[in-house]
């Protein structure tokens, strides 16, 4: 990308695999028993002068979702041979297929598996003179049907499907973007890797290894291997930011942490958030306007200024749609676009409205869509360029998916659930609701129960009772995130809503101490302070520790009334059993709501 996207593709990573393959190539292995010392590197044969360049595989991934082997090259003209004979034996029970033609740039992989039909994947170079050949082996159990095992080859990719029917061609779809923070398919394992002599615990993580991060001005380049996922932005201030995170994701131990200048006032650091996410975080005063742009092979990113780029910046041959593909079912759209070319691509996710930005395809035309797409959610996008918008409500979940050759682009949009709006004792009324803590933050801790973890609970309980009588209610977090006290604060104060509530649990050294706390701050905080506070001890049996006038940041530094109510303490036995409970959580929810309503009532 920026005239170097195909430049880029795995430049670098030939040394690198030499040295660190054994170690992070393994991350696809399912319950892996200990690995074996990886074998000295393939030497690769020098060739005749007029022979044909060889197929050289430089990764090789275990897709658990699909089970499947995914093995990608370099963008090569190889011949490889596109039809493989599979060839299957007994004693024990074992299948394998040569790949000629083939040269394999890193050593000898040895999956071994204590769970599942497949028991062993060994991938090696079965020889180099007088021709190259790379085979792979299968140890199965006697049960398996080994005619499940299919291979294939799409561009420079070469897939071994493992179980029926999941794949079809160019139909694999990788998920490329997602606005969940988390989902069902995240997990990652702990196993071992022998190196030599060492032996080390070692955290491996499905999915994506980033390798390094370029800089420039406007634009984050992404390198690494695997199969790369990116989840929606979160914008922060003070300083401004964005930040990127990229789940199932291993960073590079020398590049975590490093903060690498864009400009003299813009950059970009990354880390490792969790055992198995990346984060990427850009200082930028251009906050909404970066964007992820995805490469046609899928293993490197670009995360750039979408209003600095253009299709004339991106190495990519023009394409243009051969099929335009639609499914409704209850609140879920999806559409699917087939290219003519692998497809350089961005998604631009605001909170009211997608936008793809197909870079390199030519025949977008409006009324071509809308026809094609009707009576889904589709159908009220319009077309500018080479633009797709498509206006979109509050909590609707979008995801995007793009083929094993980036000729296919599948998006699925989830609307919201409709709700009809009440005319209760809320209507015409704005409530900030604040979970305290989140992400990293977990904040009190007792016995494996998290504080972040019932704050949120509660929160969303209340802010669907609230909902139902007709009040408008926006939470500084809906998810398990981490949001700093500064950006709770920016983020009320943009809402700019009648009444800010802050949910937390509270803890102390002495376990014997119970009950509930209000705090406020401002004299203008005072009446909702004490109507809620009445409401709750009113409602939940437990002790009643009073109203403080605390200054507590997100209470001091709001402009509209604001309370925090410490609900219980996690710290006291019974109270902690009690809050790790439905029961507890709903009636504190239900005497918030009903303390809010009496609030109101009041004015």
């Amino acid at each position: 990308m920026l005239k170097i996207l195909y430049n880029i593709r795995m430049r670098k990573l030939f040394l690198l695999l030499i040295a660190a393959l054994s170690l992070f190539l393994q991350v696809w292995a399912l319950d892996p028993v200990e690995i074996p010392a990886a074998e000295p590197a393939s030497v690769v044969p020098a060739a005749p002068a007029n022979a044909p360049a060889p197929f050289k595989i430089t990764n090789a991934n275990f897709d658990t979702s699909n089970a499947m082997i995914v093995l990608s090259a370099q963008d090569t003209d190889a011949p490889v041979m596109t039809d493989f004979k599979l060839v299957t034996m007994d004693n024990p029970k074992r299948a394998y297929f040569d790949i000629t033609g083939a040269i394999l740039t890193f050593p000898r992989l040895d999956w071994k598996f204590e769970k599942g039909p497949v028991q062993q994947i060994r991938i090696s170079q079965f020889e180099t003179s007088p021709a190259a050949i790379v085979r792979v082996v299968l140890n199965v159990d006697d049960g398996f049907n080994t005619n499940n095992i299919k291979v294939l080859r799409v561009q420079n990719t070469i897939v071994v499907k493992l179980k029926p029917d999941t794949f079809s061609g160019s139909d694999y779809l990788r998920n490329v973007y997602r606005d969940e923070r988390t989902s069902a398919g995240d997990f990652y394992e702990y196993t071992k890797v022998t190196q030599g002599e060492d032996i080390k615990p070692v955290h491996f993580n499905t999915g994506y290894y980033l390798h390094s991060v370029s800089a420039r001005r406007d634009a984050v380049l992404i390198n690494g291997f695997g199969s790369l996922m990116i989840e929606k932005p979160m914008i922060l201030t003070e300083p401004s930011r964005i930040v990127f995170d990229l789940p199932n994701t291993y960073v590079n131990d020398e590049i975590r942490n490093t903060e690498y200048k864009m400009t003299d006032k813009d950059s970009v650091k990354i880390g490792q958030f969790s055992v198995n996410k990346a984060r990427i975080v850009i200082q930028t005063q251009s906050l909404t306007d970066f964007i992820p742009i995805f490469s046609a092979d899928n293993q490197s990113l670009l995360l750039a200024n979408f209003k600095k780029v253009s299709s004339s910046n991106l190495a990519a041959a023009p394409s243009s749609i051969t099929s335009y593909k639609k499914e409704k079912k209850d609140l879920t759209s999806t559409m699917r676009l087939t290219f003519s070319e692998p497809l350089i691509h961005g998604v631009e996710r605001a909170y009211n409205k997608l936008t793809l930005h197909l870079y390199n395809v030519n025949n977008l035309n409006e009324q071509t869509f809308k026809t094609n797409f009707a009576d889904t959610v589709f159908a009220k996008g319009t077309v500018s360029g080479s633009k797709i918008s498509i206006p979109l409500e509050a909590d609707t979940v979008v995801s995007t998916f793009l083929g094993a050759d980036s000729k296919t682009l599948q998006v699925r949009i989830v609307e919201p659930k409709k709700v009809e709006k009440a005319k209760g004792a809320g209507a015409g009324k704005t409530v900030v609701l604040d979970p305290g803590h989140g992400g990293t933050d977990c904040g009190a801790l007792k016995d494996n129960l998290l504080e972040k973890d019932i704050n949120l609970t509660v929160a969303k309980k209340l802010r669907d009772i609230l909902a139902k009588q007709g009040y408008l209610v926006h939470m500084t977090r809906d998810d398990d995130c981490y949001v700093s006290l500064e950006d709770r604060v920016a983020f009320a104060e943009k809402m700019a809503p009648d009444i800010f509530i802050s949910i937390h649990v509270n803890s102390s050294v002495k376990p014997e101490i119970n009950g509930i706390e209000t705090h406020h701050w401002r004299p203008d905080s005072l009446d909702l302070a004490q109507t809620l506070h009445d409401k709750l001890i009113s409602d939940v049996k437990t002790n009643d520790r009073g109203l403080f006038k605390s200054q507590f940041y997100v209470i001091n530094h709001t402009t509209m009334p604001a309370v925090l109510v410490e609900i219980g303490f996690i710290s006291n036995d019974i109270e902690r059993g009690q809050l790790a409970g439905d029961g507890r959580k709903n009636t504190t929810a239900k005497a918030i709501a009903e303390g809010i309503n009496a609030y109101f009532k009041q004015k």
